[in-house]
């Protein structure tokens, strides 16, 4: 290792790699077991809010197993889109564990959408229905492809039901999910259309401060899994307390985003996703629970992907080196 050099990886760069999602999956689970066994070290991440509805946060994590040490710094905007650029950016930073020096920078675009499909992935292995056949996607962006990618690596799925308040955005997404993944997507006419009878929920649409929630109680049948990456924003709070076992990534974070004033209709959490994966409390245990996991996103998801994107670019001699 050159330590006066970093490598800078674009997102080009880092797409190019070709890195499949089976492996991000097993990655971030990974990730999930070493914070189960209490062997990584991460804190709640600190955020500025420059515009309302938006965030930029910074997300520093060590995982000792993998020898992966960084911090990401990611921004959310919602009104990007009207100026031709994505909700999501930002840049990631890998240093070398032993000396701290950074040994990479990286566009985290493509980690972002990867990691948090697995994390749902992950979740859904351990809190929903092994059978499950119907999945519902809420938001038809990034997060809405990611997801179902990484969906399809666990479940036979045999109908995918995408909503989307933009007519445009669902009637692109119908048409490149039908054709990646060969699944039958239909457009949903509306959020009800596309949960009620739903097995898994997965809502993917912007996080807000004071939301108007949609997705009632009586549209969650029995057996349900849901997973919000949009925080509270699109269920209601007697939704959210209508399940039987209310999970999340993080607790610890979860506590923090409450005390500044999200998650205020919340039940109790029953269990932290890596407290399931290393066994320490059971997920799923019969086919008529009702089951949610409020994933946040999490740091180690970020560094458990981007050690394997610095390692292969480094293989493959992707990458600008730049000296320090």
């Amino acid at each position: 290792m050159v330590l006066n050099e970093v490598l800078y990886l674009s997102r080009k760069d880092v797409e190019d790699l070709n890195i499949d999602m089976k492996t991000v999956i097993q990655a971030v689970e990974d990730a999930f077991r070493e914070k189960g066994l209490g062997k990584v070290e991460m804190p709640p991440k600190p955020g500025i809010h420059p515009k309302k509805n938006s965030f930029i946060h910074a997300m520093p994590a060590y995982i000792p197993k993998m020898r992966s040490a960084g911090v990401k710094w990611v921004s959310g905007y919602p009104d990007n889109y009207k100026l031709g650029l994505p909700y999501i950016n930002g840049l990631l930073i890998l240093n070398d564990p032993e000396t701290g020096v950074p040994i990479s920078v990286m566009d985290c675009t493509w980690i972002t959408a990867k990691r948090t499909g697995a994390a749902t992935s992950v979740a859904a292995k351990y809190l929903a229905k092994r059978n499950s056949e119907t999945l519902a996607i809420i938001g038809c962006g990034v997060q809405g492809r990611s997801n179902l990618e990484a969906l399809l690596e666990v479940f036979d799925l045999e109908e995918v039901r995408a909503y989307d308040i933009n007519d445009e955005n669902l009637r692109r997404y119908v048409n490149e999910m039908k054709t990646r993944f060969g699944v039958e997507v239909k457009a949903a006419r509306s959020p009800r259309d596309a949960v009620e009878g739903s097995d898994i929920i997965v809502t993917a649409t912007p996080i807000l401060k004071e939301p108007k929630p949609v997705i009632e109680k009586e549209w969650l049948k029995p057996g349900v899994f849901g997973c919000p990456l949009d925080f509270d924003s699109y269920w209601k709070p007697e939704a959210l307390r209508a399940v039987d076992k209310f999970c999340t990534d993080d607790t610890e974070q979860l506590i923090y985003y409450k005390e500044i004033g999200y998650f205020s209709g919340i039940p109790k959490v029953y269990a932290d996703l890596s407290e399931i994966v290393v066994g320490k409390k059971p997920g799923r245990e019969n086919d008529s629970e009702k089951t949610l996991s409020m994933n946040l996103g999490l740091a180690i998801e970020d560094m458990a992907t981007a050690i394997i994107i610095y390692n292969k670019a480094k293989e493959k001699g992707v990458g600008t080196w730049l000296k320090l």
